[in-house]
C-alpha cells in the first residue's frame, strides 16, 4: 500500500431522495473542510429538475463551503418496464432498482475523472456499485444513515436462523438481535414481512445486509455515547471492516439566512414566548388521509398550545398514514372549508405552512418547546442536537424502530399510540393527551435529558470527542490504496 499524492479524492454515492441527500451532503462538507478530501458526489435521480431544486435548497445555507463540492447529477434513467410490476408501497425496491440501472452512468463518469477517487462511500441503496468499485481498486465503504440498532438489523437478518425470522413474522415474537434490544412485531421494517408476499424486497434487503458486511468500512450517523453497547456489539467481528460512528451529521441552522430571509415562521417565532410552540412536520416523504389530517387539527386546537404545522397534501386512502407525497394549499392560502374553520379559530394560536418550513431554523429557535416527528434520523438528530423534546408518532421504513429507541431507551419523547398503524386513525383526544404529556406533564424530566443528549453529541463532535477520533481515523484510512 502506498500514501495518494497530494489531495485524497473520494467519491460519494446517493440514492433519491432528501433523507439521502442531507446527511451525504453533510458528509461530503465534513472530508472536505476538516481533512481535506477533494469530494464529489454523485446523486442518482429519477425527476432531474426534482433534484436539481432539492440541492438549491439544501446547500444555500452553507453556499461558500458547498460550491467547494463537486456535485454530479447522474441523468435519469429509465426503469418503468422494471418498476411497473411493483405497487407505490415498495419504495425500498423501487429505489434500489434504479440504483442498479445507474451503475454505468456511474462508472462512466468515474472513469473520466481526472484524479481517480481512492473509495466510494455509498448509502444503503448502493451497495451494488461495490463490484464496480473493486474493479476499479476503490474502496468500498457504506454511509449508514441511520442508527447503530437499524444497521445491527439489517447485518444479522441475511444469516439469521430461519426460524426465528419465521416466529417473527407470523408468531409476532420480538426478533433477537446480539446486543441490542430485540425489534418487536409493531416496529419492525417492512421488508422482513414480505418474505411471502414480495419476495424481490424481501431478498434486496438481505442482500444489501450481506454487501454492508463485506464493505471496508461503515460509517454511521451516530454516536458512542447515544448506542454504546449496539456500537460495541458491531465491533465484536460480525463485520468485516471498520465502525466509524461519526455522527451526529446534520445540516445546522444558518443565521446569517434567518436575518437575510426574514421567513414568515421564523419572524413569527422570535414573537412567542419560550419553549412555548409544537412544531408539527412529518417529512418530505411522509402524507397522511384527510379524516387523519382533520383529528391533527382538533387535536391541537384542543391542547390551546402555539403551533407550527406543516402541511401536505392528503394521500387517497381514507384510513391511514402513508408514504407519498388533507388540506389543498395554493400560494399559503386554503380551498378547504375545514381548513379555513380551523385557522379561523386557531389563528392567534399558530401558523399553517403548506409543503416546507426551514425545519433547521425552527427547531434551533428559543420558541421551540416540542417537536410532533415522523423520526425519520435526520429528523430525529435535528430534535436532539437541538435540545428539543419529540412526540413521535413513526409513519413507514425504520421510523417505528426510531420511535422506541427514542421513548424507551433515550426517554426524549412520547408515543402516538397505534402511531405506525396505517390502519387507523390517532383520534384527536390522543393527540391533545400527548401534546400535554410533553408540554406540560413530564415536560421538565423529557426536556433535561434531550438537554444532556445535545450536550453528548456537542462533545463527541468536539475535539476529542468519540466521534471526531472516529472522523480522523476514517481520513488517515481513506488516504491509503
Amino acid at each position: 500500500m502506498v500514501l495518494t499524492v497530494g489531495n485524497p479524492s473520494v467519491a460519494l454515492l446517493c440514492s433519491p431522495g432528501m433523507g439521502h441527500l442531507i446527511p451525504m451532503l453533510e458528509l461530503g462538507k465534513c472530508l472536505m473542510s476538516n481533512h481535506g478530501f477533494d469530494v464529489t458526489v454523485f446523486i442518482v435521480t429519477t425527476d432531474s429538475s426534482t433534484t436539481h431544486s432539492q440541492i438549491i435548497q439544501q446547500t444555500s445555507s452553507n453556499p461558500k463551503t458547498t460550491a467547494a463540492l463537486n456535485i454530479v447529477v447522474l441523468p435519469p434513467v429509465d426503469v418503468s418496464s422494471k418498476l411497473k410490476p411493483l405497487n407505490s408501497s415498495q419504495f425500498g425496491a423501487r429505489i434500489k432498482i434504479t440504483m442498479e440501472e445507474s451503475l454505468q452512468l456511474l462508472r462512466s463518469a468515474i472513469l473520466s475523472m481526472k484524479l481517480r477517487p481512492t473509495a466510494l462511500i455509498v448509502d444503503l441503496f448502493g451497495t451494488d456499485a461495490f463490484a464496480m468499485a473493486r474493479d476499479l481498486h476503490m474502496l468500498t465503504y457504506v454511509f449508514f444513515t441511520s442508527s447503530a440498532w437499524v444497521l445491527a438489523l439489517a447485518v444479522h437478518v441475511p444469516f439469521m436462523e430461519k426460524e426465528l425470522l419465521d416466529r417473527h413474522v407470523k408468531l409476532h415474537e420480538p426478533l433477537p438481535i446480539p446486543g441490542c434490544k430485540p425489534v418487536r412485531f409493531e416496529d419492525t421494517l417492512e421488508p422482513l414481512l414480505l418474505k411471502d408476499e414480495v419476495p424481490m424486497e424481501h431478498e434486496m434487503f438481505l442482500q444489501m445486509g450481506s454487501n454492508i458486511r463485506n464493505a471496508d468500512g461503515i460509517l454511521v450517523n451516530t454516536w458512542e455515547d447515544l448506542e454504546t453497547s449496539v456500537v460495541q456489539n458491531l465491533r465484536s467481528g460480525i463485520i468485516k471492516g471498520k465502525i466509524y460512528p461519526v455522527g451526529p451529521l446534520v445540516r445546522g441552522a444558518d443565521p446569517n439566512r434567518t436575518k437575510m430571509d426574514h421567513h414568515q415562521v421564523l419572524s413569527w417565532l422570535d414573537q412567542q414566548p419560550a419553549e412555548s410552540v409544537i412544531f408539527v412536520s412529518f417529512g418530505s416523504g411522509g402524507t397522511m388521509s384527510e379524516a387523519q389530517m382533520e383529528e391533527i387539527a382538533y387535536g391541537l386546537e384542543l391542547s390551546q398550545h402555539r403551533f407550527i404545522w406543516v402541511v401536505r397534501p392528503p394521500h387517497g386512502d381514507k384510513t391511514a398514514t402513508n408514504h407519498g407525497s388533507f388540506f389543498k394549499l395554493e400560494n399559503g392560502k386554503s380551498t378547504d372549508s375545514l381548513l379555513e374553520k380551523f385557522l379561523n379559530k386557531t389563528h392567534e394560536l399558530g401558523l399553517v405552512v403548506p409543503m416546507w418550513a426551514p425545519q433547521s431554523e425552527i427547531l434551533d429557535h428559543s420558541s421551540v418547546g416540542a417537536f410532533m416527528t415522523h423520526c425519520g434520523w435526520n429528523s430525529t438528530l435535528e430534535a436532539i442536537t437541538n435540545g428539543v423534546p419529540m412526540i413521535a408518532w413513526p409513519l413507514y421504513a425504520e421510523q417505528r424502530m426510531n420511535a422506541a429507541a427514542l421513548t424507551e431507551e433515550l426517554g426524549v419523547a412520547v408515543r402516538v399510540k397505534n402511531g405506525g398503524n396505517k390502519a387507523e386513525v390517532v383520534e384527536r383526544n390522543e393527540i391533545h393527551r400527548l401534546i400535554r404529556r410533553v408540554m406540560v406533564e413530564e415536560g421538565v424530566c423529557i426536556k433535561e435529558r434531550v438537554k444532556e443528549l445535545k450536550h453528548s453529541a456537542k462533545m463527541a463532535l468536539s475535539e476529542g470527542g468519540s466521534s471526531f477520533n472516529s472522523f480522523h481515523q476514517l481520513a488517515k484510512n481513506l488516504q491509503w490504496i
